[in-house]
């Protein structure tokens, strides 16, 4: 399935608004260039705010059509995200994914991208700045590692394995305080947990292999459409908690993605037991 946006037209958007913006302003935010929006992790800096800026104005111009979904955009106007669930185009763009890794020095932060058409994702691109590269897909296309240059290669998830073999990533943070425990506690049962603070390289992670899982409570569109996307044209398996599919105007019922039907349930029930 193709967009009616053109998806190396926006990777490109993506890039110019990570050069112009994003990358001189790393490791070189002055003290008024960094603010808290609900807490001490939840920041905002001026390179989220012009990066939007510009990406929104360049849509404008060459999609007008299409609603625009940007994370500072809906900060500003909370009624913008009820937009999403009706409209026949839209796009939906996170400037700085990693925000806290930004503002902190850490060279873990992407761009994210999103088409959605009619209540449908159909388009995803995550952009990463330091590596100058992006993992894209389109619904149907399959998942793409793709160069500057001009170089492909497609993406597939990793081999499943056995519970206590399973290496993830899990976003804690934001499960119910009386379930934190008892999940914590079921995460000795894998190898490994980590967390990158930046669903757009632990997204690129999955679809390129590295690990067997991700978990994720708390669904903002311009978090998860793109990658969500991209780890099931990979070949993931990816529902929310009840085993529902995840849809772009779904805010809560958490997400969880592995690579495939049978691991996806075996986490359910022995991990995620929410």
């Amino acid at each position: 399935m193709t967009s009616t946006v053109d998806v190396t037209a926006l990777s490109d958007l993506l890039r110019r608004a990570a050069k112009a913006e994003i990358l001189p302003r790393f490791r070189r935010l002055g003290s008024g260039d960094v603010r808290i929006k609900t807490e001490a992790t939840d920041l905002v800096t001026e390179a989220d705010e012009q990066a939007e800026r510009m990406m929104k104005a360049e849509v404008a111009k060459r999609w007008p059509d299409a609603v625009f979904i940007g994370e500072e955009s809906v900060a500003a106007d909370p009624a913008l995200l009820g937009k999403l669930q009706g409209a026949d185009l839209a796009i939906v763009v996170d400037p700085v994914d990693g925000t806290f890794n930004f503002a902190s020095g850490i060279p873990a932060f992407g761009v994210m991208a999103s088409v959605v058409s009619k209540g449908e994702t159909v388009a995803g691109i995550i952009y990463d700045p330091m590596g100058d590269d992006w993992v894209m897909a389109e619904k149907g296309g399959g998942a793409w590692l793709r160069r500057p240059e001009g170089e492909a290669e497609r993406l597939s998830v990793a081999t499943p394995v056995a519970l206590e073999q399973m290496v993830g990533m899990a976003s804690t943070g934001y499960l119910p305080k009386e379930k934190r425990p008892e999940i914590l506690a079921n995460l000795a049962k894998v190898r490994f947990l980590v967390n990158y603070r930046c669903a757009a390289h632990e997204y690129r992670t999955f679809a390129s292999g590295h690990v067997h899982y991700l978990m994720y409570n708390k669904l903002m569109p311009w978090d998860h459409l793109a990658g969500t996307l991209i780890c099931q044209e990979a070949g993931a398996h990816a529902a929310r908690f009840d085993g529902s599919p995840y849809l772009p105007h779904h805010v809560g019922g958490g997400l969880l993605v592995a690579p495939d039907k049978a691991s996806w349930e075996l986490l359910r029930r022995e991990v995620f037991t929410l």
